[in-house]
């Protein structure tokens, strides 16, 4: 009798150990420079998650080798739901093209975050004015326009998208996240690189120039910007970002990680920040961003495989 009254006092003692989650900061990994995309992403939604945690979110920026190093770090974490991994495509990217020995498989999905279209964006420096430009002056000196790119990520297989289907030849010069890029084609150093509409206000000041946005639609926010398939091209691509945990993060932790993630979601003020970055907020939870990484991983390799980056 005795024996199992200490039993249900461990048990109930475990329950509560389990429920008290959070009981310290919970830190997120956000495999990139501060500043970037996904950095600007990630600190106001860590504002909103946080709130309905009930702990503060520490945002660790981790970056280097297009995101594997804070993916690596990422996996190797305790799978005790202190640590998590700001992510987007480029994981599935990576893998594929050989960068990185890390998949989306070796996490276990917490929510979707956000979705971001990809505009191809110019340095004013340039002498085009319009895709049909860009195209006849690529065809006329192959291999001479340069792009900016993190190699196997998005801002890598955008181009490379745009370049198979416009029939031209691109250079690449690798930056490691979007900041650097941005101060690399500022600087007049690069011809284009994957932008989006967080740039409008530099495109407006003339420091850029966008050229065509990856929608099956125009975006109202820049309305005489034209879409690649009105121009011929059958090019849609967005960045899709999420919130992934190690593998071994229980259900119990997962379930309170997702609760909050998906109020955090529904906050007007977290809509407010995403529009004005040109992203639209993507409210998944873990079954359903699971089964979108399923989804998009496949669609990825397969991608790799058009354009020529498959590498396993």
């Amino acid at each position: 009798m005795k024996a199992l009254a200490w039993g249900i006092a461990f048990l109930s003692l475990a329950g509560a150990a389990q429920a008290a989650f959070p009981e310290r900061p919970v830190k997120l990994i956000v495999p990139w420079a501060a500043g970037g995309d996904t950095d600007n992403i990630f600190r106001p939604f860590g504002q909103a998650f946080q709130k309905h945690l009930g702990q503060t979110v520490v945002i660790a920026n981790i970056g280097g080798a297009s995101g594997t190093v804070g993916a690596r770090e990422a996996k190797a974490a305790p799978a005790d739901g202190y640590t998590l991994f700001a992510v987007h495509d480029f994981i599935h990217l990576t893998y594929y093209t050989g960068v990185a020995d890390t998949s989306y498989s070796d996490f276990r999905p917490v929510c979707s975050v956000a979705s971001t279209p990809s505009v191809l964006t110019a340095s004013p420096k340039t002498k085009w004015q319009s895709i049909p430009e860009l195209i006849a002056d690529a065809k006329a000196r192959p291999g001479a326009v340069t792009v900016g790119a993190t190699l196997g990520s998005t801002s890598h297989f955008f181009p490379a998208i745009v370049e198979k289907a416009a029939g031209i030849k691109l250079k690449y010069v690798s930056y490691d996240g979007l900041a650097q890029r941005m101060n690399a084609i500022l600087g007049g150093h690069i011809d284009l690189t994957d932008g989006n509409l967080t740039q409008k206000g530099k495109v407006d000041a003339g420091q850029l120039r966008f050229l065509a946005i990856a929608t099956e639609k125009r975006n109202a926010e820049i309305p005489n910007v034209p879409t690649f398939r009105e121009l011929g091209l059958d090019v849609v691509y967005s960045v899709t970002r999420g919130l992934l945990a190690p593998k071994n993060t229980p259900d119990a932790v997962l379930a309170t990680l997702e609760g909050a993630c998906i109020k955090a979601l529904a906050e007007e003020s977290f809509a407010r920040s995403m529009k004005a970055q040109g992203t639209e907020v993507l409210p998944l939870d873990r079954k359903g961003y699971g089964a979108f990484l399923d989804r998009v991983d496949g669609e990825n390799k397969a991608l790799a495989q058009e354009v020529g980056l498959l590498r396993r």
